[in-house]
């Protein structure tokens, strides 16, 4: 009995961590100022330079691309990647 209640607390912590690792990630051909600003990393600042660079040069093809985007460097990118996607121009 002690081990069924152990293997089942087991699989809840585990369903649950994977929960939390399944987080959608903020697409930034289609993101509004808002979803960039919910990032870590992305103000209001940063999150209009996105957009502005956006509508004048069309859609990225890489997260890779937000470094021609000013107030985003190396560093940057790298912190904000793994929550970045950038779907494909149609």
């Amino acid at each position: 009995m002690m081990l069924k209640k152990l293997l089942l607390s087991l699989c809840l912590a585990l369903s649950l961590s994977t929960a939390v690792l399944a987080v959608e990630r903020v697409d930034i051909n289609t993101a509004t100022q808002a979803q960039l600003e919910m990032l870590n990393g992305i103000g209001a600042s940063t999150a209009t330079a996105i957009i502005h660079y956006r509508d004048q040069h069309g859609a990225f093809h890489s997260v890779d691309e937000l470094v021609n985007v000013k107030g985003i460097g190396e560093k940057k990118l790298a912190k904000l990647a793994e929550d970045l996607t950038a779907s494909q121009p149609e």
